[in-house]
């Protein structure tokens, strides 16, 4: 650079001549003060326009310098630790960290056994420890953000972000990805190269691995793959694609749902359970799943669940399929369309404490669930009866209290496809008022006890059939009414131990058909006319009863002896109740029917009512005793547990009940049979087992019909054995066997929806594919001791048996058995079966057999249904993971069902 001499010399003439001439403030002499009242003879006029004083950073002159500052060696405090030494070389500028290394750099973590940071390269080195004993230790853990890797060594450049990292695993989503050489370009974008891709636990030596030959991960979003393959246990397998892609997001996404292949004999090749999964919202999601099969049918199936937290959640489903048997041009040729509508909805408890709205919707066609060939109704074979339910309620709190409730059900039976519905019901009431109650202390005697209230109940009543269904003429015979009630009761005490209850009912029915009735001479056959508009009818009854509780108990203790039985409680609950229910045949009609050759005729009386929702009012006079005695056992025995202090208490009997009542105003067979119920649970409640019986005891004649004289007075005993039943329930299981079953299976889950067993006594749903399973993978198998090796089970039976004989046919009605079970046989190997017997025909009933293999990050299930109608197979293999759960094999034998 040329300097300027002359420039210069000007310069510091100009600095000179300032400096002499310049006044500065100069520290005053002692003794001298600066007066303050002397003002400056220059200054006359004081400005108008004020000077704004300037900051001290306005007039910061580096605000507007054009030279940026010179950059930070390091943007962020690092904070380090290690517990054997930390050193600093002044040289090299590096920092060494041994042994228990730490570092926090921004969101940047690593551990490490050995660590080294450059200060001039803005580099960090982290590798392990070499043990002579322990071997490579401490390997280095590098987190940034929610993203962490497991490599063997990393280079990590704090300034460009960037990194090398050496045989790293690190979890992606609910699989782990295994790199030899990984490259960190920034927060979001990794590439890799010899990779493993794997959703297995044991890292080290994973049964299975997808590798990736070049891969780019975007954490939490994707991983894009060049050339994949499938490797098990380290050996090659064909299965592979030229490049992938793994979605990755912590969300619900949307994708394909690979469908199943497979052949049906009587309609080809077929492809079932493929679809398309709409992850809509956190909200709200849709499945949209198709069957397709080669001769023409198909099927189509959506599924919704939504849910909204402390409100509702529910779910929705629609199932429709299009089956035809045989080939167009043949005899056999067939086309039938079979349907089914599921709904479930449930409020949180809390969301609305006054009013609820829930629904259960189960309704179709009547032969869906036996002639759908998608193997998920493989557990609701058997249903026969299909219900549906849609309520709202509203309570008004106050005195008294309202409430309504709006409520649509539907009942179909599904062997003799008739429907009934209630398009709605509305039912509302007034709480009880006590009129004569006093408005503070308790109630007592007669009159405060009286007590009323109001209760409407309306119906729209529909029956029809499945071919009317959703048609407009299944409203054609649509029938409505009202029906009124008031009741008045009232409760005391007599003699302190008796309690006395009365109460009278008042009824009132409104409805707007009536039907006429008469009889054709000509054609000789009784005509129903349909009459339309309003009508009414009103009833009344009183009834009353008196009832007491008696308590005994047997003491069975002996001073110095210590017995098994201590005590035996017994509580006996005698009632008798009267009843009278006056006659209103007033409401009754009559008309004659004329014998064939015109002499004779008779008069047949009806109601005009009794084709009405409500029916028709009583006509006979009834005056009616009733007697019911209830009973309870209970047992005190000594407790098995040396420290307990007191009795264990056991039930010996539920409940065990007579019941029978006499008709004063029957002119014959006034005495009911005797009903006799009762239950009980046994051993530790894991048996239920509850009976019946009907003691009738009147006689019978030479044509087995009852007559006017009891049966002891014919020759017999004093009742006649006219029916019984028997049902039992047990429960068995390992303690191990028990915690298993606790699991929730999603196969009981689908029966539940359609209308079945919640349990597995009818089988369950074999659609491996689409249900996954829930296990606690937290749980860690230990294996069992080579001599006390228990294998974990349990088994479910249910028996019913039915006798009657109200005609002396002395017969078993009903006899049967089902039972269903799993067992363990190791640790990953569990067999279930269920089935039944029916005694009374000699043969099995509906059987399934299930087999699973649990193969670690996989899972292998068979499923048998050896005959029936239903007799198939069904064979998968597929990994548990929900990420890979379209890396399967299915192989089935579809049931040959005909229409």
């Amino acid at each position: 650079m040329h300097t300027n001499n002359f420039k210069i010399l000007f310069a510091l003439s100009f600095t000179v001549f300032i400096n002499t001439l310049s006044f500065a403030q100069d520290i005053p002499k002692e003794g001298r003060t600066i007066d303050r009242s002397v003002k400056d003879s220059l200054i006359t006029k004081t400005d108008s326009i004020p000077i704004p004083e300037l900051s001290e950073k306005q007039q910061d002159s580096t605000l507007t310098d054009s030279i940026k500052p010179k950059k930070e060696l390091l943007e962020h405090i690092v904070k380090y630790h290690a517990t054997d030494y930390t050193r600093f070389s002044q040289k090299k500028q590096q920092l060494y960290l041994y042994n228990e290394a730490k570092i926090d750099y921004g969101d940047m973590k690593i551990t490490a056994g050995d660590i080294t940071i450059d200060y001039i390269k803005n580099t960090v080195y982290a590798k392990g420890i070499t043990d002579s004993i322990e071997g490579y230790t401490q390997k280095p853990v590098f987190t940034q953000g929610t993203n962490v890797v497991e490599p063997d060594s990393i280079i990590f450049n704090t300034e460009t972000q960037k990194a090398l990292i050496y045989n790293s695993k690190t979890e992606q989503g609910e699989g782990t990805v295994i790199a030899e050489t990984t490259k960190k370009e920034n927060d979001s974008v990794y590439f890799l190269r010899n990779a493993k891709y794997t959703t297995a636990k044991d890292l080290e030596d994973p049964e299975y691995y997808i590798k990736l030959r070049k891969a780019k991960i975007v954490p939490g979003k994707k991983i894009v793959t060049g050339l994949a393959n499938l490797f098990i246990y380290d050996v090659p397998t064909p299965l592979g694609l030229p490049f992938g892609f793994f979605p990755q997001s912590e969300k619900q996404t949307s994708g394909v749902i690979i469908p199943v292949f497979g052949e049906q004999n009587n309609r080809g090749y077929f492809l079932q359970n493929g679809g398309y999964y709409f992850a809509i919202s956190d909200y709200l999601d849709l499945a949209v799943l198709g069957d397709y099969y080669t001769n023409g049918s198909y099927g189509i199936r959506l599924d919704n669940t939504y849910a909204k937290r402390y409100r509702y959640r529910g779910n929705v489903g629609f199932r429709y399929e299009n089956l035809i048997t045989s080939e167009r041009g043949f005899p056999d040729y067939a086309i039938n369309t079979i349907y089914n509508l599921r709904w479930s909805h449930s409020q949180d408890s809390k969301a609305n404490p006054s009013s609820r709205f829930s629904a259960s919707v189960n309704l179709g066609s009547s032969s869906y669930y036996r002639n759908s060939l998608n193997q998920t109704n493989a557990g609701s074979f058997l249903n026969n009866t299909l219900s549906s339910s849609i309520s709202y309620s509203k309570s008004f709190q106050g005195e008294p209290q309202v409430n309504y409730s709006v409520t649509a059900t539907h009942a179909q039976n599904t062997n003799t496809e008739t429907i009934n519905m209630t398009l709605p019901t509305f039912q509302g009431s007034i709480g009880r008022m006590y009129p004569f109650a006093s408005k503070t202390g308790s109630k007592k005697g007669l009159i405060q006890n009286i007590n009323l209230q109001y209760n409407l109940r309306a119906e729209n009543r529909i029956q029809t059939t499945d071919s009317l269904f959703f048609k407009k003429e299944m409203f054609d015979d649509a029938i409505a009414g009202f029906q009124h009630t008031i009741p008045l009761t009232t409760n005391f005490k007599v003699f302190k131990h008796f309690a006395i209850s009365a109460s009278t009912n008042f009824n009132e029915v409104w409805t707007f058909n009536t039907i006429n009735r008469s009889f054709d001479p000509i054609t000789r056959e009784t005509i129903n006319e349909d009459i339309n508009g309003f009508d009414s009818y009103r009833t009344y009854n009183f009834s009353t009863s008196l009832g007491t509780t008696i308590y005994g108990m047997f003491n069975f203790e002996k001073e110095g002896k210590d017995r098994k039985i201590k005590a035996i409680r017994h509580v006996i609950r005698p009632s008798i109740s009267y009843n009278i229910n006056p006659s209103f045949d007033k409401y009754y009609d009559s008309y004659e029917v004329v014998s064939a050759d015109g002499l004779t005729s008779t008069d047949v009386e009806y109601s005009r009512f009794e084709d009405g929702v409500f029916g028709s009012p009583n006509k006979n006079f009834s005056s009616s005793m009733g007697i019911s005695v209830s009973n309870n056992l209970e047992a005190k025995v000594r407790d098995r547990d040396s420290t307990a202090t007191e009795p264990k208490k056991i039930i010996l009997l539920n409940n065990l009940n007579f019941s029978t009542s006499y008709n004063f105003a029957g002119d014959s067979l006034q005495w009911s049979p005797v009903r006799v119920t009762g239950g009980t649970q046994l051993f530790k409640n894991k048996m239920s087992v509850n009976f019946g019986a009907t003691l009738d005891p009147y006689a019978l004649d030479n044509n087995n019909n009852r007559i006017d004289q009891f049966n002891i007075d014919n020759g017999g005993s004093l009742f006649r054995l006219t029916s019984a039943n028997l049902t039992t329930s047990w429960s068995l299981s390992s303690k191990s066997g028990d915690k298993k079953g606790k699991n929730k299976n999603d196969g009981i889950q689908e029966n539940l929806r359609s209308g079945g067993r919640a349990d597995d006594l009818f089988g369950v749903s074999e659609d491996f594919a689409n249900q996954q399973i829930k296990r606690d993978e937290d749980e860690e198998n230990t294996p069992g001791e080579l001599y006390n090796y228990k294998v974990p089970w349990s088994l479910r039976i249910a028996y019913a048996l039915n006798y009657s004989n109200s005609r002396r046919q002395n017969e078993i009605s009903s006899h049967s058995l089902m039972f269903s079970g799993d067992i363990e046989l190791s640790e990953k190997w569990t067999f279930g079966a269920s089935s039944g017997y029916d005694l009374k025909n000699a043969g099995f009933t509906y059987t399934q057999l299930r087999f699973e293999r649990d193969l670690l990050s996989w899972r292998m299930n068979f499923s048998w249904i050896p005959f029936s109608a239903r007799s198939s197979w069904n064979f998968f293999i597929g990994i548990k993971s929900s990420i890979l759960k379209d890396l399967k094999y299915e192989k089935r034998r579809q049931p040959d069902i005909t229409l």
